[in-house]
């Protein structure tokens, strides 16, 4: 045992290389069990860390948000762990809730009380603030079955949403004031050509239209 020791430091002073070949080490070094950074590195980044652990959705009670200004209701949503909102025009003309806080809130696809996953999608039907809440919301026909709808007292933007994408489409004002008609949502069709219940083959279809507010002549 001791002549092996001594050739090791004899052999180690020859090389100039006394720490790596110490003959404390020696046993270490020969089986190979002090393992390097790299491989280290490599086994810690197998290992599972708390970050990539999957965050489950817990199940919560949906509140009441009908009545609430739009904001407070989706401050009120996130509180709660609901951060998948939305809104739509529950007059069905098609607007934008640009400003939530001029908006209310007239109902919600997921009823109150309720207990779903908090990943699930929270539909807000709204009306501005000076509006009354329709009995239920509006929505416009689609042409999808290749007849005309009644689109009489819809928005043209919500007309115009329900027809084909590639139809030809032009808007008069029906008033003598032969007025642009600029922001769709705010005006309602008086008039329509083809009329309701007519084959659609692709025809450019006409209407005539008022601001909301305003009576059809």
């Amino acid at each position: 045992m001791h002549t092996r020791i001594i050739s090791v430091v004899l052999a180690c002073a020859a090389t100039g290389v006394l720490v790596a070949c110490d003959p404390a080490n020696s046993t270490t070094a020969s089986h190979g069990t002090t393992p390097s950074a790299s491989a280290t590195a490599a086994a810690d980044a197998g290992k599972p860390t708390q970050d990539s652990k999957p965050t489950a959705t817990t199940p919560k009670t949906v509140p009441n948000f009908v009545g609430m200004g739009l904001q407070s209701a989706q401050d009120a949503a996130q509180s709660q762990g609901f951060y998948s909102l939305t809104s739509h025009d529950a007059l069905g003309r098609g607007r934008m809730q640009a400003f939530d806080r001029n908006w209310k809130v007239c109902s919600q696809n997921v009823a109150t009380g309720r207990v779903v996953p908090t990943d699930t999608t929270l539909d807000f039907g709204a009306v501005k603030l000076e509006e009354t809440c329709p009995a239920k919301d509006q929505t416009v026909s689609s042409a999808a079955g290749g007849k005309m709808p009644n689109f009489k007292g819809k928005s043209v933007k919500a007309a115009r949403a329900a027809l084909d994408s590639s139809t030809s489409i032009s808007v008069k004002d029906a008033s003598a004031e032969d007025r642009w008609v600029l922001v769709e949502s705010n005006w309602h069709v008086c008039s329509q050509t083809p009329s309701a219940g007519a084959e659609l083959k692709g025809q450019p279809v006409t209407f005539t239209a008022v601001k909301f507010g305003e009576s059809c002549p």
